[in-house]
């Protein structure tokens, strides 16, 4: 038998070909799936660089067919200043799970961006408040797009709040999330103020030091902890998770490279600590919000399920539409 041809899908592809709303959908079917033991148990690796990090994230689903799919990313922080290159660089090889065969290799920037907001969007519908209108975005670079973008998708958001170092970037930011989600967006340089107001919080920065502190979060408050996939990184006060109902993405993956990490290794945490996965909350194994004072953190390490679920979308739609370069690597 003959094998069907792989497919190369640049950045442009894949953004013509996953939108939110759709990855929302599919990103919520795979951590049920986790939860449900359908799915095999994603695997990550990292390896540290001089000024950044590289990450291996793997995993497995059987969708309409079966998908495996590995992704190399690469983080580096200060690319952007520095090089003038992206902070986040990396790959996607999508393979036919049944047999190995190559499928596609795509960029992995998009996917890890959409996936990420998609996974923020589905668990703020789960876990903040009904009534939430309210949002500060910390880091206002595509991460921080996204986020809000889904948020807006679960609530009925009504004002936001941009924070970044970079003020323009922020004021950027407002301006355009604005008009285009038809709420208003500031750009603010109190984050103090800006979260104390809000009823969610979304963390999506590089930062390796915390700046949401526990004294700044109100009752009642969803924070969506983004940033932190490396041992490295940290964006919230290990005192904010210790005081607040922890939902992860993989417990095990947010004790070794999450901010749970963090909480674990001041001693002010255990694994055992952690409320939920979000996979069982979304399955009804865990309960998610039991009242409205709660502060309940969402620890998003960015689960390989997630990979498998977007990249299955943009493959078939690609396969569709005749999209991407055709390639062969085994002649």
């Amino acid at each position: 038998m003959k094998p069907e041809p792989a497919r190369l899908l640049a950045r442009s592809d894949v953004a013509a070909l996953l939108g939110l709303d759709d990855c929302m959908v599919a990103v919520e079917r795979a951590f049920a799936m986790h939860a449900d033991g359908t799915a095999a148990p994603p695997g990550v690796l990292g390896v540290r660089a001089r000024d950044g990090a590289f990450h291996v994230k793997a995993g497995a689903l059987d969708l309409d067919r079966s998908y495996f799919v590995t992704k190399v990313n690469a983080n580096f922080p200060h690319n952007p200043c520095r090089h003038g290159l992206p902070l986040i660089q990396g790959v996607i090889v999508l393979c036919d799970g049944a047999t190995g065969v190559l499928l596609a290799l795509m960029d992995s920037a998009e996917i890890t961006v959409i996936r990420t907001g998609a996974a923020t969007g589905v668990a703020a519908k789960y876990l903040a408040r009904k009534d939430a209108k309210v949002v500060t975005i910390c880091g206002c670079g595509n991460q921080g797009r996204v986020s809000l973008r889904a948020l807006s998708r679960v609530r009925a958001l009504t004002r936001a709040h941009a924070f970044d170092l970079d003020e323009g970037r922020a004021q950027r930011f407002a301006e355009e999330l604005t008009t285009e989600l038809g709420i208003a967006v500031d750009a603010t340089t109190d984050l103090t103020a800006a979260v104390r107001e809000s009823d969610v919080c979304v963390t999506c920065t590089p930062s390796n030091r915390y700046y949401l502190r526990r004294r700044d979060v109100a009752p009642g408050t969803f924070v969506a902890a983004v940033g932190a996939d490396s041992e490295e990184k940290q964006e919230l006060e290990p005192a904010l998770l210790a005081a607040s109902k922890v939902v992860a993405d993989v417990v095990g993956q947010c004790a070794t490279i999450g901010e749970l990490h963090h909480a674990v290794e001041q001693g002010l945490m255990t694994p055992a600590d952690v409320h939920a996965e979000l996979g069982e909350v979304i399955t009804g194994r865990k309960i998610g919000r039991a009242h409205d004072d709660e502060i309940i953190v969402f620890d998003s390490t960015g689960m390989a399920l997630q990979d498998v679920a977007a990249a299955a979308i943009v493959y078939e739609r690609a396969v569709r539409a005749d999209a991407g370069t055709v390639v062969s690597i085994d002649e």
